[in-house]
Parts: structure tokens; sequence; C-alpha cells
């Protein structure tokens, strides 16, 4: 088993997508913190996801870890715009140390609404990545 935490700190930090998505299971889900209920999953669609996500903000920092295990919570900062965010990314791990959930938690408010301002436009190019991630079916007549 090997663990895809260190590789995700790193790739994350340097917005290397590539690195990133070698740390995803291939069934991998994101929990939207602005939403709560959009769940992205899938390489196809969080690739869209993280690539909009981790080039939209700068400076990210990860300054602590918590847990072992399969269970983990990454703690850091970043900017998004002129606004100053912090991060819990609760991790789950699958059974071969890849990345089976990602659970960010973002603060303040502010900046948590300047990033919803900042991806609306650029994931809105993506209906069918927003579609699946709402759970809606297409509508077939």
């Amino acid at each position: 088993m090997t663990d895809a935490v260190p590789q995700f700190r790193t790739a994350t930090e340097s917005a290397d997508i590539d690195a990133l998505m070698e740390t995803l299971a291939p069934d991998a889900e994101l929990t939207s913190p602005i939403s709560g209920r959009l769940v992205f999953g899938g390489q196809d669609d969080l690739r869209i996801l993280l690539t909009t996500v981790y080039r939209s903000i700068s400076m990210m920092r990860w300054t602590d870890q918590i847990g072992d295990g399969t269970h983990r919570v990454l703690l850091g900062e970043a900017y998004i715009g002129p606004f100053r965010m912090t991060e819990a990314m609760v991790i789950e791990l699958d059974e071969d140390g890849r990345i089976r959930k990602l659970s960010p938690h973002i603060r303040p408010w502010p900046a948590l609404t300047f990033l919803a301002v900042k991806l609306g436009p650029r994931l809105i190019r993506y209906p069918g990545v927003m579609r699946r991630a709402s759970g809606a079916r297409p509508h077939t007549p």
C-alpha cells in the first residue's frame, strides 16, 4: 500500500494537476465546500474541477497533517484574489492508499464567496460536469 497524501500535498501546492490526478482512486469523489450538495466524481470530472480550483488560488501551503491510516486531515492556507483562506481538507484513502474522498472545508466566508464567484463562470462551460455533480439525470423524451 502506498500513501498518496505526501504527493497530494506537493501536487496541490505546485498546481501540478497530472501529479495530483495520480493520487486519486479511479472512483474518487469531492464534495463541494460551496454547496455541500454537489459531489464531483470520476477522473475526467475531477480533472476539470481540480484544474479550475488549483489554477484559481495562489500560494497554497499545507501547514499541518492530522491522522493516520485511511483518514487524514490537512490544514492549509492559500489566497483567492485578495482574500486569505484557510482550509481543512478531509481525506479518505482506499485500500491501495489512493485518495477516494476529498471533503474541503474553506473559511472565512468572503474567501469562500470569492471562490464561488471565480469558479462558477469557469465551470459553467462544462454543463455535463455540473449535471453529474448534482446527481441530475439527463432529460429523455
